[in-house]
């Protein structure tokens, strides 16, 4: 860990001095970094109190909050989650009064075993079931579980034991100015010309490597997007390294492909200036790009909550737009069936069935699979006329709220102490 600096204290100023705040994202993938971001912009629109952040761990996420302004971000040792001594450390060198934490249930606990005041951002509540109580932190000051279009009863049955839960809308953000050709977007049934594809969660704890899921999945989106008849496309996300531009093979690509990482408010430009979106179904990006009622298609799921994302879109739009794996890769029944027992369970069946299929002998039948599937999914998008219908389902207006119950908590922390 960084030695944290001490505080120093400030010239004479009519200001009061400004209340400091942690901030937490899960380190899975881009997702947390998103919600963070956005309630931060909320924040920023709000008749508030000097605020000053710091943020803990989230070594994933912190380029996407570049454009923040964040006073430092803190690397606290600690392999099962950060140790007690050095979270106490850094509260009370950094005078932290309270904390917003994206699904990070370790560091929530963490936060609150030393006396934080932590507003904690479930995103993803219908994943959870007994086996995953363990892991959340049902007594935050308030826990915030997104709204989504179905909870099933075992997630139900756990959170009815949130010591304070508010159900929110979907905490998403929205570009801070409109992209270039803002409404030039092809109305439903006109050709596709601009290209988005996103891949997130590639960095997410338990995988083995990061770059057998883009291996299998980008040349096949490239080659259906190209037989499409899609001249440009940008490939974004946590790629590793310059993986991305070795996976595109120019004789079989859209003429004008490019890739490289995005921050979130420039993802938010490009995807609200493009006419498709490709992404690996995370729900912080599908809500987005319904915000902007961008036509979307689910790439094959990744994790355990992104076969629960991608089901939720297609039945929110009544259209099939997303990519199943071939089933001798992974039947998602299979791997929905192991999370009674945890979250881990599935993941590592997911995770082994992708890892297997980019090392198999059959990796050239897969991408011919999987190319059709685009390809049939971008057919058939043709046909949907509202494509912000998953996102109106759970509302827009949950990075207010969040933003709202932190204030709430400083206020009651000022008349309590």
């Amino acid at each position: 860990m960084p030695p944290i600096p001490a505080l120093h204290s400030a010239a004479p100023s009519t200001h009061p001095d400004p209340v400091t705040v942690a901030l937490v994202g899960a380190e899975f993938g881009w997702g947390s970094s998103g919600k963070l971001s956005a309630v931060l912009s909320a924040l920023r629109d709000r008749s508030t109190p000097p605020l000053r952040f710091v943020g803990m761990a989230s070594g994933l996420g912190r380029p996407l909050l570049a454009e923040h302004a964040v006073d430092g971000w803190y690397d606290l040792p600690g392999d099962a989650g950060p140790s007690a001594a050095a979270v106490e450390e850094f509260v009370r060198s950094q005078g932290v009064r309270a904390a917003v934490v994206v699904l990070d249930g370790a560091a929530a606990a963490a936060l609150l075993a030393v006396g934080v005041p932590t507003v904690f951002l479930d995103s993803l509540p219908f994943l959870w079931s007994e086996g995953d109580r363990a892991s959340l932190p049902l007594d935050a000051t308030v826990y915030c579980a997104q709204k989504s279009v179905e909870l099933p009863p075992e997630c139900l049955a756990v959170l009815a034991d949130a010591r304070e839960l508010h159900w929110v809308e979907a905490v998403i953000a929205r570009p801070g100015a409109s992209g270039p050709e803002r409404g030039a977007r092809p109305r439903a049934g006109r050709p596709y010309r601009r290209a988005l594809i996103s891949l997130g969660g590639l960095r997410a704890p338990g995988l083995v490597d990061p770059g057998h899921y883009p291996r299998l999945v980008v040349p096949a989106a490239l080659e259906a997007l190209a037989a499409h008849g899609i001249e440009e496309v940008h490939i974004a996300g946590n790629l590793p390294g310059d993986l991305a531009g070795r996976l595109v093979d120019s004789s079989v690509a859209p003429p004008r492909t490019t890739a490289g990482p995005l921050g979130h408010g420039a993802f938010l430009e490009r995807l609200d200036a493009c006419d498709v979106l490709l992404t690996s179904p995370g729900l912080t990006t599908l809500l987005e790009a319904g915000g902007l009622k961008v036509p979307t298609i689910c790439l094959p799921p990744q994790n355990l909550s992104q076969i629960f994302n991608g089901r939720y879109h297609s039945q929110a739009l009544g259209a099939r737009v997303r990519v199943p794996w071939p089933k001798d890769v992974l039947v998602e029944d299979e791997a929905l069936a192991l999370r009674s027992q945890g979250e881990d369970h599935a993941l590592e069946r997911i995770y082994g069935a992708i890892g297997a299929a980019a090392q198999g002998d059959d990796r050239k039948a897969i991408g011919h699979a999987l190319r059709d599937g685009v390809l049939d999914a971008l057919r058939r998008s043709a046909g949907v006329d509202e494509w912000g219908a998953l996102t109106t389902a759970v509302g827009t207006g949950g990075a207010a709220q969040v933003a709202d119950a932190l204030l709430a908590v400083l206020a009651a922390a000022d008349t309590h102490p």
